[in-house]
């Protein structure tokens, strides 16, 4: 007689191991991906080992009954799971992290006079600064995790168009609706940020491989890259139920 058959348990156990294992690949995905934005004191086995606990959390609690893809549940439950450690290890250098809180308390206080997050350029006038020191801000506050500024609304998207057998939740008319709106709000970026985006997530090209296409560094890829984020975020939360 079989395990499964002795035991009603044994089954649930295989099916959440085989879930853990089967979504590996994803995990390390999701780190390699994380880690080209950090500065080197952050190792990618460190994201990796995060990460693990945001894959076993989600194997733990997916409920298959509501009708979500797994890849989708894990996806942001690892995402989560590295930038919560990231947070807590708060390796920004003391004149970065005040910048970053500058930054977040602007962006917070022109969302409140406005009711919509603030574009790069209007936080840039507001710090009195250039377009290119926010991007480096910006980067530094996504690359912490910190605050209001790692919504990961785009991403996900990303993750789930990426994904062959993602399904759609609400019914395919929705998720046509969404993947639509997703792709005028790239049409609203400029030439360099569609670029990034579109090599980035579409032609799965390196940050150091869209840099030799562009004629620039690597490190202000992943900058344009982080502000075209920013911009899709602020374009797809409120429209998608999220808080901006």
């Amino acid at each position: 007689m079989s395990d499964t058959a002795t035991n009603p348990y044994a089954a649930v156990a295989f099916d959440r191991d085989r879930l853990i294992l089967d979504h590996v690949p994803l995990l390390k995905h999701i780190a390699g991906r994380m880690a080209l934005d950090l500065p080197g004191g952050i190792e990618r086995d460190d994201l990796y080992g995060w990460g693990m606990v945001g894959l076993v959390n989600a194997a733990d609690s997916f409920e298959p009954g509501r009708g979500l893809k797994f890849s989708t549940y894990a996806y942001s439950k690892i995402r989560g799971a590295i930038l919560d450690e990231l947070r807590r290890s708060d390796f920004l250098p003391r004149g970065r992290r005040e910048r970053v809180r500058e930054l977040d308390r602007v962006v917070a206080e022109l969302a409140h006079r406005t009711g919509v997050a603030p574009s790069p350029e209007e936080i840039a006038r507001e710090l009195g600064v250039s377009l290119e020191e926010v991007d480096e801000i910006l980067l530094a506050a996504k690359s912490a995790g910190h605050a209001s500024l790692d919504e990961d609304v785009s991403e996900s998207l990303f993750a789930r168009l990426s994904d062959p057998d993602s399904e759609d939740p609400q019914g395919s008319v929705e998720w046509e609706e969404t993947k639509d709106l997703l792709v005028r709000a790239i049409a609203g970026l400029n030439e360099q940020e569609k670029t990034v985006i579109t090599l980035y997530y579409a032609e799965e090209l390196r940050l150091r491989e869209i840099a030799d296409v562009l004629g620039v560094t690597e490190s202000r890829v992943s900058q344009i890259h982080t502000r075209a984020l920013y911009r899709l975020n602020r374009e797809l939360a409120p429209r998608l139920g999220h808080e901006s």
